[in-house]
């Protein structure tokens, strides 16, 4: 049993963590919400998000401590590639015009790389918390609320950032998504 200092603690560290992973929700959905995006579509994507922060630290905090060294890289590269993938083709669709369209977030497929993209991060923290005593319960929580909390923020600012840039808030919103696969990658 926790004293209660002690659970405090692990309140204020599970708060902290949340925050932090729901950062990049908040800063890959402003780069979305640049392209241009409808009220509904900031709801539906920012529950998808909420739901992944859920779903990854719980796969993470069942999959075990013994693997934590291996998927810690791997998750990183996937997440910066799938992100790299997603900007780059925003980028070159916004001086193609609207005849190419590979890849929309507003697709099922386009929704899950996008959610599982900014969510594979809480995978490995969710490894990490599996090798502690950690709530359980409110850590997942945590992780989905603040996720799903900061992406609708997210979009909702680049949605209003998007209306002052005009045509170039899609490749502004491409950019921000290339730079942050990058920066996973390196």
């Amino acid at each position: 049993m926790l004293s209660a200092s002690a659970h405090v603690g692990q309140v204020v560290t599970i708060l902290i963590m949340a925050v932090a992973l729901g950062m990049d929700a908040l800063s890959l959905g402003v780069g979305i919400g640049m392209k241009g995006i409808r009220l509904r579509d900031v709801l539906r994507i920012s529950t998808v998000i909420g739901f992944f922060h859920i779903l990854m630290p719980l796969l993470g905090m069942f999959t075990g401590h013994y693997m934590s060294s291996l998927l810690g890289h791997v998750t990183t590269y996937f997440a910066g590639g799938l992100l790299i993938l997603l900007g780059g083709h925003m980028v070159y669709s916004s001086f193609k015009g609207d005849g190419v369209q590979v890849l929309d977030h507003r697709s099922p497929l386009g929704l899950l790389l996008f959610a599982l993209g900014v969510s594979i991060d809480s995978f490995s923290v969710g490894v990490s918390l599996g090798m502690f005593q950690s709530d359980l319960v409110l850590s997942v929580l945590a992780f989905g609320f603040c996720g799903g909390a900061m992406a609708m923020l997210g979009l909702l600012v680049g949605r209003k950032v998007s209306r002052n840039l005009g045509d170039y808030g899609e490749a502004v919103g491409g950019a921000i998504l290339l730079a942050f696969g990058f920066m996973f990658m390196f």
